[in-house]
Protein backbone atom coordinates (compact mmCIF):
# COMPACT_ATOMS: atom_id res chain seq x y z
CA UNK A 1 0.00 0.00 0.00
CA UNK A 2 1.53 3.16 -0.86
CA UNK A 3 1.49 6.35 1.34
CA UNK A 4 -1.35 8.12 -0.48
CA UNK A 5 -3.54 5.15 -0.13
CA UNK A 6 -2.99 5.42 3.46
CA UNK A 7 -3.62 9.15 4.05
CA UNK A 8 -6.64 7.98 1.85
CA UNK A 9 -7.31 4.80 4.54
CA UNK A 10 -6.69 7.10 7.58
CA UNK A 11 -8.65 10.05 6.84
CA UNK A 12 -12.02 7.63 5.68
CA UNK A 13 -11.77 5.75 9.03
CA UNK A 14 -11.56 8.85 11.01
CA UNK A 15 -14.14 10.40 8.95
CA UNK A 16 -16.60 7.70 9.58
CA UNK A 17 -15.32 7.69 13.03
CA UNK A 18 -16.57 11.40 13.36
CA UNK A 19 -19.95 10.73 11.48
CA UNK A 20 -20.63 7.67 14.20
CA UNK A 21 -19.45 10.21 17.25
CA UNK A 22 -21.79 12.81 16.00
CA UNK A 23 -24.78 10.77 15.70
CA UNK A 24 -24.22 9.77 19.35
CA UNK A 25 -23.88 13.12 20.38
CA UNK A 26 -27.20 14.23 18.82
CA UNK A 27 -28.81 10.97 20.21
CA UNK A 28 -31.90 9.84 18.05
CA UNK A 29 -34.29 12.92 19.18
CA UNK A 30 -32.02 15.27 17.28
CA UNK A 31 -32.01 14.46 13.70
CA UNK A 32 -33.10 17.90 12.81
CA UNK A 33 -31.24 19.20 9.22
CA UNK A 34 -31.22 22.74 9.91
CA UNK A 35 -29.32 24.97 12.32
CA UNK A 36 -28.31 23.09 15.36
CA UNK A 37 -27.24 23.69 18.81
CA UNK A 38 -25.49 20.30 19.42
CA UNK A 39 -21.75 20.61 19.49
CA UNK A 40 -19.50 17.76 18.76
CA UNK A 41 -16.47 17.48 20.99
CA UNK A 42 -17.86 20.80 22.72
CA UNK A 43 -16.58 22.91 19.37
CA UNK A 44 -17.73 21.78 16.99
CA UNK A 45 -21.18 22.12 15.76
CA UNK A 46 -23.16 18.84 14.04
CA UNK A 47 -26.74 18.04 12.62
CA UNK A 48 -28.00 14.76 11.03
CA UNK A 49 -26.90 15.94 7.54
CA UNK A 50 -23.35 16.94 8.49
CA UNK A 51 -22.83 13.76 10.07
CA UNK A 52 -24.31 12.22 6.84
CA UNK A 53 -21.60 13.98 5.03
CA UNK A 54 -18.84 12.97 6.76
CA UNK A 55 -19.57 9.62 6.80
CA UNK A 56 -20.23 9.96 2.98
CA UNK A 57 -16.35 11.17 2.69
CA UNK A 58 -14.94 8.66 5.08
CA UNK A 59 -16.72 5.98 2.76
CA UNK A 60 -15.45 7.97 -0.45
CA UNK A 61 -11.70 7.14 1.12
CA UNK A 62 -12.08 3.80 2.43
CA UNK A 63 -13.19 2.78 -1.25
CA UNK A 64 -10.62 5.07 -2.79
CA UNK A 65 -8.18 3.55 -0.70
CA UNK A 66 -7.91 0.73 -2.91
CA UNK A 67 -6.12 2.17 -5.61
CA UNK A 68 -2.74 4.68 -5.78
CA UNK A 69 -4.86 6.89 -8.10
CA UNK A 70 -8.49 6.55 -6.75
CA UNK A 71 -6.59 7.51 -3.33
CA UNK A 72 -4.87 10.97 -5.35
CA UNK A 73 -8.68 11.67 -6.40
CA UNK A 74 -9.87 11.24 -3.26
CA UNK A 75 -6.88 13.65 -1.10
CA UNK A 76 -7.28 16.59 -4.13
CA UNK A 77 -10.75 16.22 -4.31
CA UNK A 78 -11.96 16.33 -0.88
CA UNK A 79 -8.81 18.61 -0.16
CA UNK A 80 -10.62 21.23 -2.77
CA UNK A 81 -14.29 20.19 -1.13
CA UNK A 82 -12.77 21.39 2.19
CA UNK A 83 -11.29 24.19 1.05
CA UNK A 84 -14.45 25.65 -0.47
CA UNK A 85 -16.49 24.54 2.66
CA UNK A 86 -13.49 26.96 4.97
CA UNK A 87 -14.01 29.56 2.90
CA UNK A 88 -17.33 29.70 2.65
CA UNK A 89 -17.43 29.42 6.65
CA UNK A 90 -15.69 32.56 6.72
CA UNK A 91 -19.12 34.77 5.38
CA UNK A 92 -21.93 32.40 6.88
CA UNK A 93 -22.65 29.91 9.76
CA UNK A 94 -24.62 27.66 7.48
CA UNK A 95 -24.81 25.89 4.40
CA UNK A 96 -28.26 26.59 2.28
CA UNK A 97 -29.20 26.66 5.76
CA UNK A 98 -28.79 22.66 6.16
CA UNK A 99 -25.02 22.37 7.27
CA UNK A 100 -23.49 24.41 10.17
CA UNK A 101 -19.75 25.51 8.87
CA UNK A 102 -19.04 28.37 11.20
CA UNK A 103 -16.73 28.80 14.12
CA UNK A 104 -14.22 26.68 14.41
CA UNK A 105 -15.44 24.40 12.13
CA UNK A 106 -13.68 26.94 9.62
CA UNK A 107 -10.39 26.05 10.98
CA UNK A 108 -11.05 22.16 10.83
CA UNK A 109 -11.85 22.60 7.31
CA UNK A 110 -9.10 24.62 6.28
CA UNK A 111 -6.29 22.42 8.43
CA UNK A 112 -8.42 19.08 6.37
CA UNK A 113 -7.87 21.00 3.40
CA UNK A 114 -4.37 21.77 3.58
CA UNK A 115 -3.54 18.25 4.62
CA UNK A 116 -5.32 16.09 2.21
CA UNK A 117 -4.69 18.13 -0.64
CA UNK A 118 -1.09 18.44 0.57
CA UNK A 119 -0.55 14.94 0.75
CA UNK A 120 -2.44 14.79 -2.77
CA UNK A 121 -0.27 17.04 -4.29
CA UNK A 122 3.08 15.83 -2.15
CA UNK A 123 2.56 12.19 -3.77
CA UNK A 124 1.98 13.69 -7.20
CA UNK A 125 5.08 15.70 -7.43
CA UNK A 126 7.62 13.88 -5.13
CA UNK A 127 7.05 10.46 -4.55
CA UNK A 128 7.99 8.20 -7.44
CA UNK A 129 5.74 6.53 -9.36
CA UNK A 130 5.46 2.58 -9.25
CA UNK A 131 5.54 1.49 -12.63
CA UNK A 132 4.92 -2.73 -14.01
CA UNK A 133 7.88 -4.56 -14.46
CA UNK A 134 7.72 -5.91 -18.06
CA UNK A 135 8.88 -9.37 -18.07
Amino acid sequence: MLSIQRVAAISGFVFVLVSVLGFFTMGMGGMQMGGSSVMLLGFFPVNALHNLVHGLFGVWGLVAARSAKASLVYTLGSGAVYLLLGILGLFTDSLLGMVPIGGYDVVLHLVLAIALAGCGFWSMWFVPQRRPVSA
